[in-house]
């Protein structure tokens, strides 16, 4: 595809040159004969330092927010850069998302749960269907590491061009709040969106929690411009922000609402549940049904509901959902089981805000343990104002707290242990800097009837240091310690 025609169907004023462009890069080290380079602004560096890299490489043109001395190649100028990088993607690999069922969802809390649920559901009916979030990517049948939840316009696009292009049906993804300041899905077409929730986190990105909110809301006011589909909203009503949200779009654009109040258009009741899976009630559409599903907690009540009301939006019949629901997958890190014949249950979580921690262990202490002892962290460099609450929240719901490292990154991990013993109350917790050592004290304290719960990095296989990534997986490491566990009766 030559530059003028690529840039006058992504709405951008051509220049003179015409190169043919054969691929699209935002990193200087992949720019290739034929590369359309975007030389990206950033917090940390700026794209256009790494310019001339990528016309070494053999970039036949770049697009950039402005000239820098001394270029002798074909520069696009333009207000911004990642917009431009988001149109332009998306006309280079045809618009994937017009010919796939695609789900986005937005929100603080639940998002990969349920991604995890569309997919399934999807499958199940024959909606062959990929999956993009924070875990992994699962694109074209094949499971591939994950570098954001959302990942960059390029390269979102090109995975959903593989999804259409190998016979996919359908798109499961997370869409969190970066992404939508930064117009990562800029330009994408949703037939559903889903908010999930809104609590505290990512406030060092977005400093205020109105400005997190409009973050999310983009995804929604998008929805109303869409030129392709008829995009509808699916929104927890019992959640504020939701019904903020729905306040604001539901005169724009059809709304589906889901939760536990009478006004709900999905509606659970009659919710019962144990350590093996969960039943309710849902009354939608005039009809009550009887919806089982081996997830546990009332937050996964609530993903299911955002999945269902979701996959029906879509073209599913509600009642094929719900079988497939009955079979749901175990979620990576999502209140996942450590595999044991012991006397005591061991649960991995990736509860990394307060209310995320409170949801868990109020589940948890919902099934009656003789102690319910939780281990966790905060993240380095993150919002520092939520690390007090999610230590208050450990003490008071857990009958024993430690206080660990989680991803410390620059940070000293003695300095976020101490930022968390302000929301303490000196009753009943332990501090363990090393997570490992953490996690083995929890393992062997617990006795018959007590549960663990390892909450913070979940699904997460590394750890992160100042100047290091290092192997680290609590579930093999919890597993372990089982193993190495003396004493008790099994």
């Amino acid at each position: 595809m030559n530059l003028r025609t690529l840039l006058q169907a992504s709405g951008i004023a051509p220049g003179l040159a015409d190169p043919d462009i054969s691929s699209l890069c935002h990193d200087s080290r992949l720019a290739k004969p034929g590369c359309l380079f975007f030389a990206l602004p950033g917090a940390k560096s700026d794209g256009t330092q790494f310019i001339a890299q990528a016309v070494e490489r053999g970039a036949a043109a770049v697009v950039a927010q402005y000239s820098v001395s001394g270029n002798d190649y074909p520069l696009v100028l333009v207000d911004n850069a990642r917009a431009a990088m988001a149109d332009i993607s998306a006309e280079f690999y045809g618009h994937p998302d017009r010919d796939l069922k695609c789900v986005g969802i937005t929100g603080t809390n639940g998002k990969t749960t349920t991604a995890y649920l569309v997919k399934h559901i999807f499958d199940s009916v024959g909606f062959h269907s990929g999956l993009i979030g924070t875990v992994k990517y699962i694109v074209a049948g094949e499971e591939r590491p994950a570098t954001h939840t959302t990942p960059e316009s390029i390269d979102l696009q090109q995975m959903l061009a593989e999804i259409r292009d190998t016979g996919g049906r359908s798109v499961a993804m997370e869409v969190s709040s970066h992404a939508l300041v930064q117009n990562r899905v800029r330009g994408m077409e949703f037939d559903a969106a889903i908010f999930t929730n809104l609590t505290q986190d990512h406030l060092d990105y977005h400093e205020t929690m109105d400005s997190y909110f409009e973050a999310k809301a983009l995804l929604f006011e998008a929805l109303a411009v869409q030129k392709s589909k008829k995009g509808r909203a699916v929104v927890n009503s019992d959640d504020r922000f939701g019904q903020r949200l729905i306040d604001r779009i539901s005169k724009k654009i059809k709304t589906v609402t889901f939760g536990q109040n009478v006004h709900a258009e999905f509606r659970a009741s009659n919710i019962r549940q144990d350590l093996y899976g969960t039943r309710f009630a849902l009354e939608a559409r005039g009809k009550s049904y009887l919806v089982r599903t081996p997830l546990i907690g009332l937050f996964n009540v609530y993903n299911v509901l955002a999945a269902l009301a979701a996959s029906m939006t879509c073209g599913v019949e509600l009642r094929r959902a719900i079988d497939a629901i009955a079979d749901a997958p175990q979620v990576p890190g999502r209140l996942e089981r450590v595999p044991s014949r012991r006397n005591f249950q061991t649960f991995v979580d990736y509860a990394h805000t307060d209310d995320a921690l409170r949801n868990v262990l109020q589940t948890l202490r919902e099934a009656n343990p003789a102690r319910l002892i939780t281990v966790f962290g905060c993240g380095g460099d993150r919002d520092r104002a939520k690390r007090p609450l999610m230590a208050y929240v450990g003490e008071s719901l857990a009958d024993l707290a430690i206080l660990t490292s989680d991803n410390p990154r620059s940070e000293n991990p003695e300095d976020i242990l101490k930022e968390m013993e302000k929301g303490l109350s000196q009753r009943n917790h332990e501090k363990i800097v090393d997570r490992e050592q953490a996690i083995r004290r929890a393992i062997d304290l617990a006795g018959p009837g007590d549960i663990v719960l390892i909450a913070g990095k979940g699904h997460e296989k590394t750890q992160e240091f100042a100047d290091r990534k290092v192997p680290f997986d609590d579930v093999a490491i919890a597993a372990r310690a089982i193993s190495d566990k003396t004493g008790g009766d099994f």
